[in-house]
């Protein structure tokens, strides 16, 4: 069965996953590994990663994901903000309400990604409050992900959900 693996990587975080995706499936049978583009339209399957932006992917996935025809579809994606499996689901929710009626959503995964030092850069400048704290504490904890436990739950969700 054919494949693609189309993603969005702002910071790196989810190319991560993207490569690790590309190293668990059969290399002879993937079509197309890059950015949204629709030569990935001709695979059976679409693994299709994004960054988180304002709750949802981004543009860029938006978009592409509209263009689907038919096809089964893994969702991955990472965002900065993590810890939360409510969070995530909320996130996957929206990008997966942008499906076509017709595609098959065989499974989806989403796990804590790094930011770039501006964004702590900006925290740091705010007036002290518990948001500040919080949001500062997040931004640490974030440096160290997507983490060999993250990719690993990555290639646990591909195994039970695709055959």
């Amino acid at each position: 069965m054919s494949y693609a693996i189309v993603f969005s990587s702002r910071t790196g975080n989810t190319a991560l996953l993207a490569q690790t995706i590309r190293e668990a499936l059969p290399p002879e049978e993937c079509i197309y590994f890059g950015q949204p583009d629709p030569k990935a339209l001709e695979a059976q399957t679409l693994y299709v990663g994004f960054w988180t932006d304002k709750g949802s992917c981004d543009e860029s996935v938006a978009d592409f994901l509209k263009t689907l025809t038919g096809q089964q579809v893994f969702l991955f994606g990472t965002a900065g903000f993590g810890g939360s499996p409510a969070y995530f689901d909320q996130i996957l929710g929206r990008v997966s309400a942008l499906l076509p009626s017709q595609v098959k959503l065989a499974g989806q995964y989403m796990c804590q990604g790094k930011m770039p030092q501006a964004v702590r850069d900006r925290y740091q400048v705010m007036e002290d409050s518990p948001r500040r704290t919080a949001m500062l504490e997040n931004f640490d904890q974030a440096l160290s992900h997507p983490d060999e436990g993250d990719l690993a739950r990555l290639k646990a969700a591909l195994s039970s959900t695709l055959s």
